[in-house]
């Protein structure tokens, strides 16, 4: 007797857990035999604003941690994609991958971690500054983390775009929802089984699926994102995306890169959702009328 395949559905990640969309929707993934291989939430306006809430309600303890604590979670992150590296090749051959792309995805997926992971307590050094000023003052300006990010991650490639840019996100202490790639969107939800399961904080990265088309103007015109960030090649998209953005001074970046180039993965990605806060500090000012300690 022949048996049915019990197909997964593959539910979104908001705030550490997986709830199904609140919509009820979902799509067939199907493969190039047009056979369906799961089950896909579509994701709606109301997972978005939770994803939101949940995202800033773990900002404030996530930018608070010691820079070498994110450091260690990024690391730990990598860790886990290792033991469970052979499940994310499978799910990229099932969505037409070959064997060969798959493997090296992977690999280049976890090196990317554990190149962020090494620049969490670094990067802060490299972008501060001392200046100088005419005034008896110490004047320091220093990058601190822009808040919840929003980002509509690269729709053709499964894992290493979404981790590349999530990445650096969540390196530089920010909080972030993402929308994962449509047309190949398993990596992303196993993904986010690796997320709750490496100590990172619930809300920190939360992760939907669904259209771009249904949600990217969502992702920047609501209120209480800081950033976008969006990674794909819709001209109309990109253009809505940023008028939407000037209307509530929302920072806009658009990252088209191709994430399996290494000169891709750049300390210069932290710094875009950074702020420069810029602190004086009086003192002393020593030789001017005489003045002594």
């Amino acid at each position: 007797m022949s048996r049915l395949n019990v197909l997964k559905t593959y539910k979104i990640y908001i705030g550490g857990q997986f709830p199904r969309t609140e919509s009820g929707r979902y799509y067939e993934l199907l493969n190039k035999k047009s056979e369906t291989v799961a089950n896909v939430c579509l994701s709606s306006r109301k997972d978005f604003r939770n994803a939101v809430v949940a995202a800033r309600s773990a900002f404030g303890g996530w930018s608070g941690r010691a820079a070498f604590n994110r450091s260690q979670i990024l690391y730990r992150i990598a860790e886990m994609l290792e033991g469970r590296k052979s499940q994310f090749v499978d799910e990229l051959i099932l969505q037409g991958i070959s064997k060969a792309a798959a493997e090296k995805e992977v690999l280049q997926s976890i090196d990317r971690l554990v190149y962020y992971a090494g620049w969490c307590d670094k990067y802060s050094a490299l972008f501060s500054s001392v200046n100088p000023v005419a005034t008896s003052h110490f004047n320091f300006s220093v990058p601190e983390p822009t808040g919840v990010v929003s980002v509509i991650a690269p729709e053709n490639s499964g894992l290493l775009g979404l981790v590349s840019v999530v990445a650096p996100i969540i390196c530089g202490g920010n909080t972030c929802v993402i929308l994962a790639s449509n047309s190949l969107p398993l990596c992303a939800v196993t993904f986010a089984e690796v997320l709750a399961t490496s100590d990172l904080p619930g809300g920190v990265v939360n992760i939907l699926t669904g259209t771009s088309k249904e949600l990217h103007s969502h992702f920047s015109s609501h209120m209480d994102v800081n950033a976008i960030v969006y990674c794909r090649e819709n001209k109309e998209e990109a253009k809505v995306i940023a008028e939407n953005s000037s209307l509530n001074v929302k920072r806009s970046f658009t990252w088209n890169k191709d994430w399996n180039k290494e000169d891709t993965q750049d300390p210069y990605l932290i710094l875009d959702l950074q702020e420069i806060k810029t602190t004086w500090h009086p003192i002393e000012n020593i030789g001017i009328g005489g003045a002594k300690y």
